[in-house]
């Protein structure tokens, strides 16, 4: 298979609209029509990594943090950065980045953390606005069930867990056919009543272009119509951040321990013990402490993430027990979200988590 193929499956999975605006996710380097030769994961990308794809024979590799944040005015190999670049266009591996639209992207990031600790009944913590579009259309009766099929598979009716989400209504459509058109029912010059059906269904908004081309594939008329709305719903299962349940309290000290044990880190900073006991908790991978006063007004115990400010210690210390973590610690897992992606799809390419820690902070 082409590398775009698996960056194709990987980009389903969690597409790169789901990234947030200072984000830089996506292809970072190189040419991606080339077959691939194998696949490296990892969080970052270090002169260590594209060294051991180099030595694997990896020609692609997929991290979560992308390489590139900011704009080159020349590469030097002045550092990190610019040698890896560097050295990745000389051994013509291809640079890949899944960064907030896996954090966003359901069953991404956080969902990975979670299933780590054992939580059920997750919600999103924040979840994205302004990315779903209503779709209304009119299609002839005999056609609708056709029409609304096709739309589904092309990926409206998602509504939370429900998919094939829609609503119909009957009505009669006027038409008017003139010369130079090839209508599917009336006559050319006079006026056509048809009994039609109008559909309505929701969509993620970058989606559209699908949407409207497997529309106009499948769609009987020649010029159907059609109307696209906006919508400020929020879409509950795509955002940042999650909360969910255990299946039995734990105490404060119980939790921090099993916390410390499953991302195996070198230390877990929190705030000052209540005495409460732990049964709801809300998580982020990464810098997640924005999602503080989220995480209390979900009534949650215990806030878990990778980096907190020192002053939020303070501000939250009577709302919830925080727990920091590590940012690396808190995202080490998402190695597995992308290696079970690329098995999934491409089981015969040779697919390995990286051997290098990258995290650069230290413990003593």
């Amino acid at each position: 298979m082409k590398i775009k193929e698996v960056i194709s499956a990987l980009e389903t999975f969690a597409p790169l609209p789901l990234q947030d605006g200072f984000d830089n996710a996506g292809l970072q380097i190189g040419l991606t029509d080339a077959e691939a030769a194998g696949a490296l994961l990892c969080l970052d990308v270090t002169e260590a990594v594209v060294d051991e794809a180099i030595a694997l024979g990896c020609n692609l590799i997929v991290s979560h943090h992308p390489l590139i944040f900011k704009g080159y005015k020349s590469i030097a190999g002045r550092d990190y950065v610019e040698r890896c670049i560097m050295k990745a266009i000389k051994n013509d591996i291809v640079i890949f980045s899944m960064h907030t639209n896996l954090d966003n992207a359901p069953q991404g990031v956080n969902c990975k953390m979670a299933e780590k600790i054992g939580l059920t009944n997750l919600k999103v913590l924040e979840p994205k606005g302004n990315m779903l579009l209503k779709l209304v259309t009119f299609v002839p009766e005999a056609q609708a069930e056709t029409v609304r099929q096709a739309l589904f598979e092309a990926g409206c009716g998602c509504i939370g867990n429900y998919d094939s989400c829609s609503y119909s209504v009957e009505g009669k459509g006027t038409f008017r056919a003139n010369k130079g058109c090839h209508p599917y029912c009336g006559k050319i010059g006079e006026l056509h009543t048809e009994p039609e059906v109008r559909i309505e269904t929701v969509l993620p908004a970058f989606m559209e272009k699908k949407v409207l081309k497997t529309l106009a594939e499948v769609h009987p008329y020649e010029e159907p119509a059609y109307d696209l709305y906006p919508l400020q719903n929020s879409w509950s299962q795509v955002g940042a951040g999650l909360v969910g349940e255990l299946e039995e309290p734990e105490t404060e000290g119980e939790f921090l321990k099993r916390i410390k044990e499953i991302f195996e880190a070198g230390c877990v900073k929190h705030s000052r013990m209540s005495g409460r006991l732990i049964s709801k908790v809300a998580l982020c991978g990464g810098a997640g402490a924005f999602l503080l006063p989220k995480a209390v007004q979900a009534h949650a115990d215990v806030f878990i993430t990778g980096e907190v400010k020192y002053h939020d210690y303070f501000s939250y210390e009577n709302d919830i027990l925080i727990a920091e973590i590590g940012h690396y610690e808190s995202e080490q897992y998402t190695k597995e979200i992308l290696y079970s992606i690329i098995r999934e799809m491409f089981p015969t390419l040779e697919v390995t988590m990286t051997r290098v820690n990258t995290n650069p902070v230290k413990y003593l």
